[in-house]
């Protein structure tokens, strides 16, 4: 639907707490568009139906028991001293081009305590509060006809308990006042940030403004870091969790087996690609992180995403694809020959990285520390590149930790932790621990032979031992080309 006449009066600030960073907590705002500092107030304003204000409140997926988020919460709250408020919001809806915007991603931190997807919603926790109905508050866009004209349905007071627990549930309108009154008891103030040791983000998030807002508003008051005690319980995953990774890895197990009976010469890896889109979205998946799908050379270089080569008879297909399920990723990859049958040299190199794999998920032990891990892999890679005549003893003898002689060949980490984020968050000086999960993928990339094979599995670290999560997902060569020979006929 377009229309001709449009009208926007636009004012200067926001109503309330923080309008000079996009906020605005009134009930227009609800219904208004960003931009910067300027917030439009609708006076008639019309939209194409194709325009969106804003994220929408997306869930694929089947409901979660909110005992998860409840069991996550309590948790924090055992780390928090006395007296402390933590506050937690949700990502801004991003802007691609013109009017336009991504899809919502949720803040992993945020739907990690309240299950909470919806874009611009707020958690407040104050255990020690002299009020009770304050000690845990999860704050809401209220569900006025405009926004649910335009963008569906918003959760309702009585679904937003229902997802995260929380009993005391809020519109986004009362934050400032209930802000207020909680920082007159509070003696510290947990606020959030990025604090990935990789975040690179180059914009400011929701978090980040209202780290200034609140700073200049309350002055007097002692802050710290959330992050960090977030970042130590998300390291260990419950058993909920790991069930909801499990369902990833199920979903991506159904992937690349699809794409088995799909690959051939004369594809193009968009193809594949779409394949894939396919089979998570109709599992309620999606894709847990943009697709590696790189056929011969391509494979060679560890992040590429163009996809749109064609897979030639005689190329190795590296398939670094994984579906996510509840916001909890998998990660996957595969390496596969397009015609259905490895070459001997491409059987050697994929049976080495195949050996590094499964001593290395076998050696992820609790206690271990990360960079020693990691470094037993490089020791092993060594001795598979000698016996592939990619490295000579001579090399082997110059390795050290800071020059490993497998460089050139396996350049990058031999895993990271997964959960909500594919890379997940974590303490990277400290040993491994019960509930950690991890990824295995050990690699060899050869420029000059115009392939590369890389690995990966994800585990899960127990006191008995590693679990494989994705054991029951085809990796041995042999089953490798038996079920892509079954497809062909």
């Amino acid at each position: 639907m377009s229309v001709g006449r449009r009208r926007c009066v636009f004012s200067d600030g926001a109503v309330g707490f923080g309008g000079s960073f996009g906020y605005d907590w009134g009930q227009n705002a609800d219904a208004a568009v960003f931009y910067g500092g300027w917030t439009p107030q609708l006076v008639g304003i019309e939209f194409s139906a194709s325009a969106s204000l804003s994220g929408k409140h997306w869930m694929r997926h089947q409901p979660i028991d909110s005992g998860l988020f409840v069991e996550n919460r309590a948790n924090l709250k055992q780390l928090l001293p006395a007296n402390s408020l933590a506050i937690v919001h949700a990502n801004d809806v991003l802007p691609t081009n013109a009017d336009g915007t991504f899809k919502n991603f949720p803040n992993t931190d945020l739907f990690y305590l309240s299950g909470v997807e919806q874009e611009e919603s707020i958690l407040l926790l104050f255990p020690d509060s002299p009020e009770p109905a304050q000690r845990e508050i999860l704050f809401v866009r209220e569900p006025i006809e405009i926004l649910e004209i335009w963008e569906g349905h918003k959760l309702s007071k009585e679904e937003a308990t229902q997802a995260s627990g929380v009993t005391t549930i809020k519109w986004l309108s009362e934050f400032p006042g209930i802000l207020r009154n909680c920082m007159l008891s509070a003696e510290q103030v947990f606020l959030n940030q990025n604090e990935h040791r990789r975040a690179a983000a180059i914009v400011q998030t929701r978090d980040d403004r209202f780290v200034e807002d609140c700073q200049r508003q309350f002055p007097l008051h002692t802050y710290r870091r959330l992050a960090p005690l977030l970042h130590q319980l998300r390291a260990v995953k419950s058993d909920a969790e790991v069930e909801l990774i499990r369902r990833a890895c199920s979903i991506t197990k159904g992937g690349f087996e699809r794409l088995l009976k799909f690959v051939k010469p004369g594809v193009t890896e968009h193809e594949v690609e779409a394949e894939l889109w396919h089979e998570f979205i109709r599992n309620r998946g999606a894709f847990a992180y943009s697709p590696i799908i790189a056929s011969g050379k391509n494979a060679c270089g560890l992040h590429y995403v163009q996809n749109d080569q064609i897979c030639n008879d005689g190329d190795m297909l590296l398939l670094d694809v994984a579906s996510n399920y509840a916001n909890y990723n998998s990660d996957l990859t595969r390496t596969i020959p397009v015609n259905g049958r490895f070459t001997s040299r491409q059987r050697d190199v994929y049976d080495a990285v195949l050996r590094v794999m499964r001593a290395s998920i076998a050696g992820a032990v609790v206690g271990k520390m990360h960079r020693d891990w990691h470094h037993e892999a490089q020791l092993m890679m060594n001795e598979e590149l000698v016996q592939l005549g990619l490295l000579t003893k001579e090399d082997v003898a110059k390795h050290t930790r800071e020059a490993p002689a497998c460089k050139k060949y396996f350049m990058h980490g031999l895993g990271h932790p997964i959960g909500l984020d594919v890379h997940d968050v974590a303490p990277t000086n400290v040993p491994f621990a019960a509930g950690w999960v991890l990824t295995v993928e050990p690699g060899i990339y050869i420029p000059a032979e115009g392939f590369a094979v890389r690995l990966e599995n994800d585990i899960l670290i127990t006191e008995a031992g590693p679990i494989d999560l994705m054991d029951d997902i085809p990796v041995e060569a042999d089953e490798i080309e038996a079920l892509m020979a079954a497809a062909a006929k």
